[in-house]
C-alpha cells in the first residue's frame, strides 16, 4: 500500500499542491512553521477523517477560503483508489472512488496508517485518554464496525451524562428513561470491550517479541487492560453484558449523586510492565521510549497480518528524539517494506541507509520542491 499522489487545495498554509511520492521513503525537510507537519497531517486526515492536532476542523481551512480539499491516489493491492476529504465550515465529506460515504465510519480503513510523533513517546506516561485514543484509532482501521459502536457509545454517553445531571437536581427522580439509555449504552459498550480485548491479544503477540529484541533481550514487556468494571479479558460477550447490567445497577445512586457516568470503556486504561515493574511509575525515560517504539512497530506488523498490506508510516519529527540504537532499529524494521514519510528540519546525524536512499523534498512557506540527490 502506498500513496502515489497527493493534492491539497486551500488547506492550512497550502494554496495548491500536486505532488507525487516515492513508494518507499520520502523525507520532508523544512524549518519550523513552513508546512512539513501540515503535509503529514493531511495524510493522517485521509486515513482517519480528522486531525491529530486539532478538534476544530475549521482550522484546516486556509484563511479566507470557503473550503479545504485533500485528495490522493492510493495504490492498494494492485488497484489505484482515489480518496478525498473536503472540509466546509458546515461539516466534512469523505469520498472513495469519487463516491461520497454516508458515514465516516464507512470510510475509515480505506487507507491504513501508523503515526509516530514526539507526543507518542509519552504514550506510556501520558494520560489514560492518550492510551484509549491509541487503541481506538488502531482497532478502527482493521475493524470498521468498531468505529460505529464506539461513536454510538460516545453519543449515548453524552445523553446519559446530561440525564444524570438532570436527575441529580430532582428530589424524587423518575428512573425510567435512565434505564432505557443505560440499556442502549450497554449494547455498544459490550461491542467496544470485545473489540479492545481481541485487539490487545493480537497486539501483545507482536509487541512483546519486538520489545524483547529492542531491549537487547534484557527486558520482558507485559500489557494489561485496566477495566473500570473489573472485567476479565477472558469474559464472553454475554458475560460482559451481564456484568455491565449488574455494575450499572450497583452504581446507579452514586452516579445520580455525582451527575456523571462513573464506569465504562471511557474510563479504562492500558498498563505496561517491564520485568513486572510498571513502566509509567518505575520505568526510565529510555524504557518508556522503547515501549512506545515497540507498540508502534507492532501496529505495522499487526495491520499487515490482518489486511495483507503494510500500512503507511508517518514519522513526524520523531527520529531526532530517538537515540542511535532505537533509531537504527526503527529504520531497519521498515526498510523496503513500508512507504514512509519523515518530517525533519535536517537529516544531519541520521546515517542509516534507508534515509540515504530516500527521496528528499524541501518545504518553504507551503511550497514543496523535490531536492536533487
Amino acid at each position: 500500500m502506498y500513496i502515489e499522489e497527493l493534492k491539497l487545495k486551500d488547506y492550512r498554509n497550502y494554496n495548491h499542491l500536486d505532488i507525487k511520492f516515492n513508494n518507499q521513503v520520502n523525507v520532508i525537510i523544512g524549518e519550523n512553521a513552513q508546512g512539513k507537519t501540515n503535509l503529514l497531517e493531511a495524510l493522517y486526515i485521509l486515513a482517519f477523517t480528522k486531525s491529530y492536532r486539532t478538534t476544530n476542523d475549521r482550522e484546516l481551512i486556509k484563511w479566507d477560503a470557503e473550503f479545504a480539499k485533500i485528495s490522493s491516489i492510493l495504490h492498494k493491492k494492485d488497484r489505484s483508489i482515489p480518496l478525498e476529504m473536503v472540509f466546509h465550515k458546515q461539516g466534512k465529506k469523505a469520498k472513495i472512488n469519487h463516491l461520497e460515504q454516508k458515514r465516516l465510519s464507512e470510510y475509515i480503513g480505506a487507507l491504513n496508517l501508523v503515526m509516530f510523533a514526539p507526543e507518542d513517546l509519552t504514550l506510556v506516561k501520558g494520560s489514560p485518554q492518550h492510551r484509549r485514543r491509541f487503541i481506538d484509532m488502531e482497532i478502527g482501521q482493521i475493524q470498521p464496525m468498531y468505529v460505529y459502536h464506539l461513536g454510538e457509545y460516545q453519543k449515548i454517553l453524552k445523553q446519559r451524562n446530561h440525564l444524570l445531571k438532570q436527575l441529580q437536581m430532582q428530589k424524587s427522580p423518575d428512573l425510567t428513561l435512565l434505564e432505557v439509555v443505560t440499556e442502549q449504552l450497554i449494547e455498544h459498550a459490550t461491542k467496544v470491550l470485545i473489540g479492545r480485548f481481541n485487539f490487545l491479544d493480537m497486539l501483545r503477540s507482536w509487541a512483546i517479541p519486538i520489545h524483547f529484541k529492542i531491549s537487547r533481550e534484557l527486558e520482558n514487556l507485559k500489557i494489561e487492560y485496566e477495566s473500570s468494571l473489573k472485567l476479565s479479558e477472558e469474559a464472553t460477550e454475554d458475560e460482559i453484558k451481564e456484568h455491565l447490567i449488574h455494575q450499572f445497577k450497583k452504581q446507579e445512586k452514586n452516579e445520580i449523586y455525582r451527575g456523571t457516568t462513573l464506569i465504562g470503556p471511557h474510563r479504562d486504561d492500558l498498563l505496561f510492565y517491564i520485568n513486572n515493574k510498571e513502566v509509567k511509575v518505575y520505568g526510565s525515560q529510555g524504557q518508556q521510549r522503547t515501549t512506545a517504539l515497540a507498540l508502534k512497530l507492532a501496529e505495522i506488523d499487526l495491520i499487515y497480518n490482518e489486511i495483507g498490506s503494510y500500512p503507511i508510516l508517518l514519522l513526524d519529527d520523531v527520529l531526532s528524539e530517538l537515540d542511535d540504537h532505537r533509531q537504527t532499529h526503527l529504520l531497519s524494521a521498515i526498510e523496503g517494506k513500508v512507504q514512509t514519510f519523515v518530517s525533519t528540519t535536517n537529516i544531519a546525524g541520521i546515517n542509516h541507509e534507508t534515509i540515504q536512499k530516500a527521496t528528499l523534498f524541501e518545504v518553504v512557506e507551503g511550497n514543496i520542491t523535490k531536492k536533487q540527490g
